[in-house]
Parts: structure tokens; C-alpha cells; sequence
């Protein structure tokens, strides 16, 4: 196997992971684990014993080929030219990942990813399609996610009103056994229905019917892909030398080096693999981000030189042979160098992202069994739907939204500043839609927080790190600092059949977990972005700036009505 695990731990470390190691191999715990032994997390099995069937889904998944092929087949005959994924969380980053790192194969079509309710970006994936010409997969665990369901109302009205187009045809399900998505699907005639294997998490799903379907539909070598799959299951099963085990390794390395202090798990990938790291971040987060502790991934980070980074962290570094990763070789050695953790993965071509998704799977329950928590359940993410529910009936019944303070640039600074110190970092929440001015901003943001205060970085859309990073924020440790990020949602896009928009659902789900994270006791604060928006977090970025060289701190006058920025 092609794959290698390049271990650059210093010793210092290996004192910290062996012993982790040699705990699992006495516990037996690989072997406990692939016999499905839910007590190695919890007494109770509940959320356990039926989420397990991951372990086994290479084999499965090859019973589904049939049914694949004749999805892409239809596709092809239906001229298909774009595909648009409808899904959240675990639904929706496995197939971001396959289209951002092998893209559309020649003659099949183009996927597009749509897991946001910001009326921007469902106006700019609806003005990039031709109705008559894309596929819509419609992806749900449980079948009845709110912003799954409102983004199907409008892109099948799209169709039904459009020139030329197929109908219930163009429409493809992938949920659950029995879910109302399935009879959903049966009742307007979708052209396939996937039922995926119901002992499977959200997250653990990539190598399910949720992830398969869309890469298919890219044209990608699905066999080839479970093969390589296979090929780290194989790799896993490894318990007498448990040190042998990539998956075990990797998971005693995360859980034995977060209980030493360093629970930062960052994530340096090939510019390829980029969109990896967001699948890692909501793998760890929602698995292991509870009940006061847990791994908190950072994906996507700007590269710095080893003074940016604190005593927090922990390196895991993805080559993609054949990528311009010069740089990155060069970051990796100086933080080695400089006495950090820091493993190095190396894929030998594209396909073997297949076996990372599966290594990273197993290395989370094994974390997640040293970290004395239960893996597989979420008990934070139904709160923030709950709330965002209740937001929605406070709109339905007054006609507006509760009143959320926000602050201007210099005053949010101005109150994060004294919480950054070492061992927390700071997450910026965006609910807007995804531009290269606005990331650049957010990427010297980042920056900024690092060289200045050593503080990890993460940046989420909402209200995609809801049902991802979401239960890390408010279950895991509390050392997070939240930046939210919140546009006009302007111009607004209606939901049909619904009493309100994506611009209101958008804005009641920032409301509502604000509210949450205030529940919490996490300290986290809210700026309205203006029609510049890159200009509006490039102005956080220069008070962040202007309050760390100066022991002066001015607070910016409260803007009258009116006037602009």
C-alpha cells in the first residue's frame, strides 16, 4: 500500500502517545472495536450500536454499482450538464471534497454544492445552472432538514416553471429507510431513490450512498475508490503490533496528545486537498466536542512560520504527490525543526483520499474511546435547531425578528482582544456567500490573530458549521471566542410554500445560535457586514492591529441612522 505514515514526533511526544498505545493494545480496543463493543465510549449503547455499520461499508457499498450506474446513465440521457447537491454537514463536505479535488470527469457534468441558506448563494448557484439541464439531489439523513427542504421547494418550482424540463425526473433522493424524504420522492416522482444503510452517521458517510452518488455522477472510478477504501480497512484490523495501525495510531497520537494539552489538530493539505480539512473539521468536531472536551480541528489556516503557532498544537500534514508542495515542505521542516508535532501523510494519487476518509474515521473513534467520550451522537446541533424553530415562530407571530446587538469593527476588537490568550482560539462565523475578496480578508484576519496572539483560527460558513463545529462550540472545552459575520441578506430570495425567506431563515439561524452560544457562557460577538464586505473585516483586521501596538484602546461612537461606514 502506496500510502505511508511518516512519523516526525520528537520524543518528548512519543512518551505521551506510546503509553496511549500501549493502553489500546491491553484494552484490546481494536479488536473490541471492529466486534462492535459500544462500551468501549458508554455502558449505554444507545447512538452507538447503530452507528457502527461505517466499519463495513466498502463491502456493501459494492452491492449499490447497479444502481449508481443507471443513475448516471439516466443523467447522460436527460443531457445532463450540472448537478446540484441539496444537503448539510456530513451530507454535503464528502461530495465538496470530491469535487474540489478531482472536478468534472470529460462529458460528464459539473457539481455544485449547495449547503447554505444566505439568499446570495442560492441566487448565484441558481443563475449559474439551466434548469432543464441539471440534476438536483435532494440528501438528508433523517429526510426532513430545514434547510434541505426549503432549497428543494425552490429549485422545484425552478423546474416546474422552466421550458423544457423533466420533472420529478431531475430529482434524485439519497436519506434513510422509511424517512418522509422517501416518500417524499415516491409522491413526485423522483427519478431515483438511494436508501442508504441506516447505522451510519452523517458524518461517517462519505464512503456511503451520500458520497458515492455525487461522485459518481462526477464520473469518478467508483470501484477504484472502495478498493483503495478496503485497502486501510485491511491496514486497521492490524491488533497485535497496534503501533502498525494507521488508524489507531493516528487516533492515539490526536486523544493522548489533547489530554497533554495540544488538542488543536491542524490540518496542512496540498493546495488539492484543501476542502479535506473542512470534511476533518466537522468529522472531529461534531465526534468528539462534548462534554467539556474534545479535538478541535483547524482547517484551512494560512501557513506561517513556526513564532505564529503556540503550545497547543498539532501538525497532521497531507501531501498529494504531484503537487506544487514546496512550500509546504519547507512549513512542515520548520515546525519540526522547532519542536512541534507533526505527522505526515502522503497519498500517492487523488483516489487515495478513499483510504484517508476511512483512516480518519477509524482515528476518530479510537480518540474519541481515549477521550472518554461517546463519539457518535450530537446533542448540541438539535439546540441550535430548536432555537433557530423558535427565532422562526417569534417572526411568524410579530413579523420580525428578535433584536440581535451587533458591534462596529474597533468595539468588537476591542471586547476579544483580552480573551486571547494562550490555549484559546478564535472562530469567525460567516453567514454570507463565499467570494475570493471576502476569504483573501479573512485569510489576513487570520493571520493577523496568529502573528499577534498565537491563537488558532477557524472560519465557517453558517449554516454549514452548524451541523459540523457547532457541537465543538458549545460542548467542547470552553476556550473558544466567536466572531460572527452576518451580511444584509439583501437581495432576498422567497421560500415557496413558506411564511418566510432565506434571507430570514439565514438570519434567525445566526440569531439563534448566538442566543445558544450565550447559553453557554461562550463569549462571542456579532458584526452586521456592509455592502463591502472584505472592507468591513479588512477594518476588524486593522483595529486588531492598531489595539495590539498600542496599550490604547479607543472605542469607535455608536453610528447614527443613516449614515454609512
Amino acid at each position: 500500500m502506496a500510502i505511508q505514515l511518516t512519523d516526525k514526533l520528537p520524543a518528548s511526544f512519543q512518551s505521551v502517545i506510546h503509553p496511549t498505545l500501549d493502553a489500546l493494545s491491553r484494552e484490546q480496543v481494536v479488536e473490541r472495536l471492529w466486534s462492535k463493543d459500544h462500551r468501549l465510549w458508554k455502558p449505554d449503547p444507545k447512538e452507538i450500536a447503530d452507528r457502527l455499520g461505517w466499519l463495513t461499508l466498502h463491502d456493501q457499498m459494492r452491492q449499490q454499482l447497479d444502481q449508481l450506474q443507471r443513475c448516471v446513465a439516466a443523467a447522460r440521457n436527460l443531457k445532463i450538464k450540472d448537478v446540484v447537491l441539496l444537503g448539510m454537514g456530513g451530507s454535503s463536505l464528502g461530495p465538496e471534497v470530491f469535487r474540489t479535488l478531482f472536478g468534472a470527469q470529460k462529458n460528464f457534468p459539473r457539481l455544485w454544492v449547495l449547503d447554505s441558506t444566505v439568499p446570495g448563494w442560492v441566487r448565484q448557484v441558481t443563475e449559474a445552472i439551466t434548469p432543464s439541464r441539471t440534476l438536483f439531489l435532494v440528501a438528508s439523513k433523517s429526510g426532513g432538514t430545514i434547510e434541505v427542504m426549503s432549497l428543494f421547494a425552490h429549485f422545484w418550482k425552478l423546474v416546474t416553471k422552466a421550458k423544457g424540463t423533466h420533472g420529478g425526473k431531475q430529482f434524485v433522493a439519497i436519506t434513510d429507510p422509511d424517512t418522509g424524504l422517501e416518500k417524499m420522492a415516491r409522491d413526485y416522482g423522483f427519478g431515483e431513490i438511494f436508501t442508504n444503510p441506516a447505522d451510519i452517521g452523517g458524518r461517517y458517510s462519505v464512503l456511503s450512498l451520500f458520497g458515492l452518488v455525487p461522485a459518481a455522477l462526477l464520473g469518478l472510478d467508483i470501484v477504484k475508490l472502495l478498493d483503495r477504501a478496503a485497502g486501510m480497512v485491511e491496514r486497521c484490523r492490524q491488533q497485535k503490533d497496534v503501533k502498525a495501525n494507521p488508524g489507531a495510531y493516528l487516533g492515539a497520537a490526536m486523544g493522548g496528545l489533547a489530554k497533554a494539552g495540544r488538542d488543536k489538530v491542524t490540518v496542512i493539505a496540498s493546495p488539492a486537498l484543501s476542502t479535506f480539512g473542512l470534511w476533518v473539521e466537522q468529522l472531529l468536531a461534531e465526534s468528539t466536542g462534548k462534554e467539556g472536551t474534545g479535538l478541535i480541528p483547524i482547517a484551512q489556516e494560512p501557513v506561517q512560520g513556526p513564532r505564529a503557532y503556540g503550545a497547543d498544537r498539532f501538525f497532521v500534514y497531507l501531501k498529494l504527490k504531484g503537487e506544487n508542495n514546496h512550500t509546504l515542505d519547507r512549513a512542515a521542516h520548520a515546525l519540526v525543526k522547532a519542536g512541534q508535532p507533526v505527522i505526515q501523510l502522503n497519498l500517492r494519487d487523488r483516489y487515495d483520499v478513499a483510504a484517508e476518509f476511512f483512516r480518519w474515521e477509524f482515528a476518530t473513534a479510537i480518540a474519541g474511546h481515549v477521550l472518554g467520550i461517546h463519539p457518535f451522537n450530537q446533542p448540541n446541533v438539535q439546540e441550535s435547531k430548536d432555537n433557530t424553530n423558535r427565532v422562526l415562530d417569534v417572526f411568524q407571530s410579530t413579523g420580525r425578528l428578535p433584536k440581535q446587538e451587533s458591534s462596529q469593527p474597533k468595539d468588537a476588537v476591542y471586547h476579544l482582544t483580552p480573551l486571547l490568550q494562550p490555549g484559546t482560539y478564535l472562530s469567525v462565523l460567516g453567514y454570507t456567500t463565499p467570494s475570493r475578496p471576502l476569504e483573501a480578508a479573512v485569510g489576513r484576519l487570520r493571520r493577523t490573530l496568529m502573528s499577534k496572539h498565537q491563537v488558532a483560527t477557524t472560519f465557517g460558513y453558517g449554516p454549514r458549521y452548524l451541523h459540523s463545529t457547532g457541537q465543538l462550540h458549545k460542548g467542547g472545552p470552553d476556550t473558544g471566542v466567536f466572531l460572527e459575520l452576518v451580511d444584509r441578506m439583501a437581495p432576498d430570495v422567497l421560500i415557496p410554500g413558506k411564511p418566510f425567506s432565506f434571507g430570514t431563515l439565514a438570519k434567525a439561524q445566526a440569531t439563534g445560535d448566538i442566543e445558544s452560544l450565550s447559553a453557554h457562557h461562550r463569549h462571542a460577538i456579532r458584526v452586521e457586514l456592509g455592502r463591502d464586505q472584505a472592507a468591513t473585516v479588512n477594518a476588524i483586521t486593522a483595529a486588531l492591529t492598531g489595539t495590539t501596538s498600542s496599550k490604547r484602546r479607543t472605542v469607535a461612537k455608536p453610528r447614527r441612522k443613516g449614515t454609512r461606514r
